[in-house]
């Protein structure tokens, strides 16, 4: 069946809606998992508390806005086709972080949660299995490309 465009337009509507108060969706995986902390440089080397890290902000966003693109290629061309340096970027940061299979679940609950939480008059089961789909789909092409690297 493929990714619908219900399905691609459930993830735009809630980050629309989200993004409004982006300040604060990157703080609910460190609720959830606080070890997580120690696999971003730039928390684990900085004394600035994490709801003010402005590298986090950009890194939450940057992930929802590629979960958002892989959302419309689910849709229009059936595949996750970002672009490859992003990809090819993602991948070695990610390897080099330490990332397993593990991490990207407890990203995935925390991405849900937050979504949830965000946009509780629009949250249904349907949005959390788009959302979901589009978030397995990219993790699978990082992590595709991560089975590529070379061994360190």
């Amino acid at each position: 069946m493929g990714f619908t465009k219900e399905q691609e337009q459930l993830v735009l509507r809630s980050w629309n809606e989200m993004k409004k108060d982006s300040a604060s969706i990157a703080l609910k995986i460190f609720e959830i998992a606080p070890s997580a902390k120690e696999m971003f440089s730039f928390l684990r080397d900085s004394d600035v508390p994490l709801e003010k890290n402005p590298k986090l902000k950009a890194h939450a966003i940057t992930v929802f806005n590629t979960t958002c693109e892989t959302a419309v290629q689910l849709h229009e061309v059936g595949a996750v086709v970002l672009r490859e340096t992003t990809i090819k970027r993602l991948a070695p940061k990610h390897a080099m972080a330490g990332v397993k299979d593990a991490h990207f679940e407890v990203v995935k609950f925390a991405l849900l949660e937050t979504i949830k939480e965000a946009v509780p008059e629009i949250w249904s089961e349907e949005m959390k299995n788009a959302w979901a789909e589009a978030f397995d789909q990219v993790a699978a092409a990082i992590k595709e490309e991560m089975k590529l690297l070379p061994p360190s």
